[in-house]
């Protein structure tokens, strides 16, 4: 810019170049290692969710519903029995696309080589 104003132009000295250059590689090492420590993070943070979908899935199937046998004449346990049964609807239904999701993401951050 400075050529072309009409200005002198001074060119920088290699040792000037040298030292940005090395300052640029630590900020790109220092940007991958913050990459790769929340990569690992958000990976983790998948399997914890996998596994505790997986963990409410098998807690649900060994309850195997107890709502049905329990006594509705009660007004908290009629409450308490619909807002299970609601969970549990919800959850047989929207649990399979989490987990699909949750593996899809693992698979998308793994450690690319």
């Amino acid at each position: 810019m400075s050529a072309l104003l009409g200005e002198t132009v001074v060119e920088p000295a290699a040792d000037d170049l040298k030292a940005i250059s090395e300052k640029l590689e630590v900020v790109n090492l220092q940007l991958a290692r913050r990459e790769a420590a929340r990569r690992k993070a958000v990976r983790w943070l998948l399997v914890s969710l996998c596994a505790a979908l997986v963990a409410v899935s098998a807690a649900l199937a060994a309850m195997s519903s107890p709502y049905l046998g329990w006594n509705y004449h009660d007004p908290e346990t009629a409450v308490f029995g619909a807002a299970f049964h609601v969970f549990e609807w919800l959850f047989v239904r929207l649990a399979p696309l989490a987990l699909v999701g949750t593996v899809l993401g693992i698979v998308l951050t793994r450690k690319k080589a």
